[in-house]
């Protein structure tokens, strides 16, 4: 009776998951949203409904969002286009002030609207609300061949020196979901770009959170062989850095789940957003869609 098999399904789905509500419930975690899982109509609904399941079990979800295409979109029809370099936008007052209303504006509230149609209670926030992404210039270096180091002036991209913890906490506490738009201020008031990867890390940081959650367009971290790696401690992960199995893009995403582990984040993921309800899956499945990186030597399982 395939009927009845289903609903059998069902329920082993349900119990399976009910030791990781226990143990996570009342704990925050911060996800970093962007890639297939913001532009495809299927992608972007079971994530929403993804985000108002952890709530509504008891979890504190915070989501970071990033919006590059959609910057770059805007940009064109615009008759404009920014230079990258190493993958960073390079951002004059004029991009700034586009990046600013496309993150901030349209693309936040896009979000928002979304967990919203999905029964939750989003807010939508960028770092300059309430102070909350303190931010300085981002100082890039590049090793020339001869083995110099030339600064590269990106302007008005930054990194985060602080998070004002308070802010969240009001959020959360009163049964709202914040989502967080990638904009920082310095101390005179100027806005800066700032990877999403890198606040989603310092925000999680910042709020001692149980996990760190980074969507990808890929399976997670692989092997020399590209088999999935599951499973990572911090030193293992400093290896295959050193060892070259990690490289390119995929390391300044790595580095960023693993500077928040080492900065007390109990674990953090590398998840394909690829696939439907991928954060569901990594949360509350023995197996997961991703790679998980802890400070602790222990299985999946136990984490």
């Amino acid at each position: 009776m395939p009927h009845q098999h289903t609903g059998l399904d069902k329920a082993q789905v349900l119990t399976e998951a009910l030791p990781y509500i226990q143990r996570f419930s009342g704990k925050t975690l911060v996800v970093k949203y962007g890639g297939n899982a913001m532009t495809d109509p299927e992608l972007e609904s079971s994530f929403a409904r993804d985000i108002v399941l952890l709530k509504t079990v008891g979890l504190n979800p915070i989501v970071v969002h990033g919006g590059g295409p959609q910057v770059d979109s805007f940009l064109k029809q615009l008759g404009r286009e920014s230079d990258r370099i190493d993958g960073m936008r390079v951002t004059d007052p004029a991009t700034m002030e586009v990046v600013e209303m496309v993150l901030g504006g349209s693309v936040n509230k896009s979000i928002v609207n979304l967990i919203n149609q999905h029964g939750g209670r989003a807010i939508g926030l960028t770092g300059k609300d309430g102070n909350l992404l303190r931010a300085q210039k981002l100082l890039m270096e590049k090793t020339q061949e001869d083995g110099s180091v030339k600064h590269i002036d990106l302007g008005l991209v930054g990194e985060v020196v602080g998070v004002k913890t308070d802010v969240l906490e009001m959020f959360t506490q009163g049964d709202f979901i914040p989502v967080i738009a990638p904009l920082g201020v310095d101390e005179e008031g100027n806005t800066y770009n700032i990877n999403a990867d890198l606040v989603a890390g310092k925000v999680a940081e910042a709020l001692g959170a149980e996990k760190l959650i980074l969507l990808t367009n890929i399976t997670g971290v692989l092997d020399e062989n590209k088999n999935l790696l599951t499973g990572l401690s911090t030193q293992e992960v400093d290896r295959l850095i050193e060892t070259g199995v990690i490289y390119g893009g995929m390391i300044p995403k790595v580095g960023c789940a693993l500077d928040a582990v080492k900065g007390g984040v109990v674990s953090a993921h590398i998840v394909d957003g690829r696939v439907p309800h991928a954060t569901l899956l990594e949360i509350f499945t023995d197996h997961g869609v991703g790679t998980l990186i802890t400070n602790r030597q222990a299985k999946k399982s136990a984490e």
